[in-house]
């Protein structure tokens, strides 16, 4: 195995078991490996580091193991078994009532690059990493040897991964075929998942639990869920029974599925309207208390991915935000948040605090928001908390 022998000092990091190498801590690389190669990182005295994925970028390596063991089929298997017996132990693997939750979530199972989530009896894959690309096959056959549920393995990884990798990738099914039932339930309610041409694996799993929040205080209430994509908000918020919910995407695509996830729970309820319209617009458009809100949603899709853009991103955050105070009814909730992960809380929660102050209205914070259990957040690797909610109420 190649070796890459880190500067003094730099082994610090690893030791508090933090799952990257930057390429400014290598002092010397002896072979030559190729991206995605398994790597023996040693420090500068040549003690045994860690084990890991080497890549061509500021993150050389992704660890994959702090131990000098045999990278395996077992030991693959091992990494399945353990992130299974998690999500089962919390009770989100039920068949009849929630059989879709994230199985696999990067660093955070220790296996970085790589997401994978269950629908029904499908596991979507989805690497980020050459490396990982590189194990899809045994990584397939330890999640159907390994999940019960599991009878097909969708690799989805086309756009995820380096766009000057030396590979082709192509999305496929690597194990099983396709199924006529892309459908999956969360919480008793149904929902078309689309990963074939879907966003990210088909479903934002990851808000399962604050879209169980919102469904305790829609009672009774117009809803305005924006940003819908498949529409999970607005189905759970007709659950909840809500007065009226309209459902707000700039994509037509994001609009057909809001409306078939709708029908597949509330055929033909008068309640529910979906406009596909920029969200901003569709704000902008809403010029007396008849047509305001009492609940709004604003889940984004993520305005900044690199740092570059992170002072653009908190500028937009801040607009959407003081527009949805400047149009929800007095007494009304805001579910707002932000999935960039170069946005840390304190940053999303000035943003929204700046908003606040600009539209001259008493807001408070009645809950923050986070990720699922399903997608846990590491320790020793901070860097994987990326979603962030506020449940806000509006004098």
């Amino acid at each position: 195995m190649i070796t890459i022998q880190l500067k003094p000092k730099k082994e610090e990091s690893l030791l508090r078991f933090h799952p990257w190498v930057f390429s400014g801590a290598i002092q010397k690389i002896e072979g030559q490996p190729a991206e995605g190669d398994l790597v023996e990182v040693i420090d500068n005295k040549r003690n045994f580091l860690a084990i890991g994925h080497y890549q061509i970028g500021s993150i050389a390596v992704r660890v994959v193991t702090f131990e000098k063991v045999p990278i395996s089929l077992d030991f693959w298997k091992k990494k399945i078994q353990l992130a299974y017996a998690m999500r089962l132990s919390l009770g989100l693997v039920d068949e009849k009532l929630n059989n879709t939750f994230r199985l696999v979530h990067g660093e955070c199972d220790s296996l970085p690059g790589l997401i994978v989530d269950v629908y029904a009896e499908t596991a979507v894959m989805q690497a980020h990493s050459v490396g990982m690309h590189e194990t899809r096959e045994i990584l397939a056959k330890a999640i159907v040897e390994n999940v019960p549920q599991v009878k097909n393995v969708f690799y989805k990884s086309e756009t995820t991964l380096p766009f000057n990798a030396p590979i082709t990738p192509e999305d496929g099914y690597l194990i099983g075929k396709e199924t006529t039932k892309l459908s999956a339930i969360e919480n008793g309610l149904e929902f078309h998942v689309d990963w074939l041409r879907g966003q990210k694996t088909g479903f934002f799993v990851d808000q399962r639990e604050n879209r169980s929040l919102l469904e305790r205080y829609a009672k009774g209430k117009s809803v305005l869920n924006m940003f819908c994509y498949t529409g999970g908000f607005s189905v759970y918020a007709l659950r909840g029974e809500a007065k009226l919910v309209h459902s707000v995407d700039s994509s037509a695509k994001a609009i057909q599925l809001t409306d078939k996830n709708v029908e597949l729970n509330y055929p033909n309820d008068i309640r529910h309207k979906s406009y596909d319209e920029d969200a901003f617009k569709y704000l902008n458009n809403l010029h007396n208390i008849e047509q305001k809100y009492d609940l709004i949603i604003l889940d984004p899709p993520a305005f900044a991915k690199h740092r570059d853009a992170l002072r653009n991103a908190l500028k937009g955050y801040k607009r959407l935000n003081a527009k949805a105070f400047e149009q929800i009814k007095p007494g009304g909730i805001v579910f707002t948040f932000s999935c960039s992960q170069v946005v840390s809380k304190e940053q999303f929660r000035l943003a929204v605090f700046s908003a606040a102050a600009e539209s001259k209205r008493n807001v408070r914070i009645l809950h923050q928001l986070s990720q699922p259990a399903d997608h846990p957040i590491n320790i020793y690797h901070p860097e994987g908390e990326y979603l962030k909610g506020l449940v806000l109420w509006v004098e």
